[in-house]
C-alpha cells in the first residue's frame, strides 16, 4: 500500500503548485502539461521494456487504448472542474467518486463483488474527505454561479470515472503478466500524445514566464511521472478498488498544504475529517 499512499501525497500537492502558475494560464493548459509532458516522460523512462507490450495483440491494445483515452480526459476534466467550482468541491467530487467508479469497473470486468470491509473503509474515508472540504475555507468560494457549479460537479464525476478506467486498465494488464513500468509507460505515453495538441493550443501563457515553466516542470515530473511510477508499483500488489480508496489521502494532503503553504484555513471539522480518512485506511489495512 505504501507506494499508492506516497503517490496520493504527491498528487495532493498539485493544487498548491498550480496556484503559483501565471494568472493567465488556463486550467486546460495546466492539466495537459501535467499529464501530457509527464506521460511522455514515463514512456521515455520505460524504454525498450514497452516493446513486448506493444506486440501484445488486439486484446492488450484495447485495454491500452481505453486506459490512454481515460488518461487524456482526466486532467482536462479535473482541472476544469476545480476552475468552475473551486478547489475544494472539484477535488472532493473527483476523488470521492473514484472508489465507487473503480469498484464498478471491477464488478463489470471481473464479476468481483465488493467485500463488506472495503465498503466500510470507503464510506468512512469518503465521509472524512467531505468533512475536510467542508472545513476548508477558500476566499473565492462564493464566486461561482449555479450553472458553473453544476458543470463543475459533472466534470468532477467524469474525472473520477476516468481515473477509475485507467487505474483498472493498468491493473488488468499487470495481472496478465506485464510489469508495472511498461504498462505505465505505454498507457500514459499514449495518453500524453493525445494531450499534446491541447497543450500546443493553450500552453502559451504557461510557458511564457519562469514561474510557469517551474510549475509545468514540477507537475510533469513529480506528481505525474514519479507518482505514477509509484502507483504502478502499488497496482502490482493490490486491486484497483483498494488503490482507489487509498488515494483518498490526496484531498487531505491538498487541504494540509493549502493551510501550511497557501494560507488557507481548516477548522476543527476539517481536522476531524482527516482523522476519519486515517481511520478508513486502518480499516482497509486490517482487511488485507
Amino acid at each position: 500500500m505504501l507506494p499508492i499512499l506516497l503517490a496520493a501525497v504527491l498528487w495532493g500537492s498539485t493544487g498548491t503548485a498550480a496556484s503559483f502558475a501565471p494568472p493567465e494560464a488556463s486550467a486546460l493548459s495546466i492539466g495537459s502539461a501535467n499529464m501530457g509532458i509527464g506521460g511522455l516522460v514515463l514512456l521515455a523512462a520505460a524504454g525498450r521494456s514497452v516493446l513486448p507490450l506493444l506486440h501484445g495483440g488486439p486484446r492488450v491494445w484495447r485495454t491500452i487504448v481505453a486506459g490512454a483515452v481515460a488518461v487524456a480526459v482526466y486532467p482536462l476534466a479535473y482541472y476544469k472542474s476545480m476552475d468552475l467550482t473551486g478547489i475544494a468541491t472539484g477535488t472532493v467530487v473527483t476523488v470521492g467518486s473514484t472508489p465507487a467508479f473503480t469498484k464498478l469497473c471491477e464488478v463489470i470486468g471481473e464479476r468481483a463483488l465488493p467485500h463488506a470491509r472495503w465498503v466500510g473503509a470507503s464510506a468512512v474515508s469518503t465521509l472524512g474527505v467531505a468533512l475536510v472540504v467542508l472545513g476548508q475555507r477558500h476566499p473565492d468560494e462564493g464566486a461561482h454561479s449555479v450553472w458553473e457549479t453544476v458543470a463543475g460537479v459533472a466534470l468532477g464525476l467524469l474525472a473520477g470515472a476516468s481515473y477509475a478506467v485507467y487505474s483498472y486498465s493498468g491493473a488488468r494488464l499487470i495481472r496478465r503478466g506485464a510489469s508495472s513500468r511498461p504498462v505505465m509507460g505505454v498507457m500514459f505515453g499514449v495518453g500524453g500524445l493525445l494531450l499534446i495538441p491541447v497543450l500546443a493550443v493553450t500552453g502559451g501563457p504557461l510557458f511564457e514566464s519562469g514561474s510557469g515553466l517551474l510549475v509545468a516542470g514540477y507537475l510533469a515530473l513529480v506528481p505525474m511521472a514519479f507518482a505514477y511510477f509509484l502507483f504502478g508499483r502499488g497496482l502490482a500488489h493490490i486491486s484497483a478498488g483498494t488503490a482507489a480508496t487509498l488515494i483518498l489521502v490526496e484531498p487531505v494532503t491538498a487541504a494540509v498544504l493549502s493551510v501550511a503553504v497557501a494560507g488557507e484555513h481548516l477548522d476543527p471539522l476539517g481536522w476531524g475529517g482527516i482523522a476519519l480518512v486515517g481511520a478508513g485506511l486502518l480499516i482497509l489495512d486490517n482487511s488485507k
